[in-house]
């Protein structure tokens, strides 16, 4: 059996807010999904495919932690991402930092108070 195929889920209080944050961010496609019975988006990376939903629940409030399976995404330069999420909206959960011998990481929160990563693949990482 073959577990290597991702799908991933981002929740959102705003959808919209949260569609553009993504496009813009990271330059996905995303369309709505009419056959599902709430307001859903289809995610289309280039790689890993997902879905941009309603949040169902209220969310932890800021510096309570993540409740959710936190993903990284791996990018060509992590400084112009980091710099483009902030212009975006978004804001850093946790400082670039090298991960040694691998690739630079680091941890953002989205418009909608999600927490995700991102990281450049390095292999001087920290050396």
């Amino acid at each position: 059996m073959n577990h290597g195929y991702i799908f991933f889920e981002i929740q959102a209080d705003d959808v919209g807010r949260a569609v553009k944050f993504y496009q813009a961010v990271f330059g996905w496609a995303l369309s709505r999904n009419p056959g599902v019975p709430i307001e859903y988006y289809d995610i289309e990376t280039g790689g890993s495919r997902g879905g941009l939903l309603q949040r169902p629940v209220k969310a932890p409030s800021l510096g309570q932690g993540t409740n959710a399976f936190v993903c990284s995404l791996e990018v060509e330069s992590f400084d112009s991402i980091a710099e483009n999420i902030l212009f975006n909206g978004g804001q850093v959960a946790l400082e670039k930092f090298p991960v040694v011998g691998r690739c630079w990481q680091g941890y953002f929160i989205d418009t909608e108070g999600n927490t995700f990563g991102i990281f450049e693949a390095d292999e001087k990482a920290g050396l």
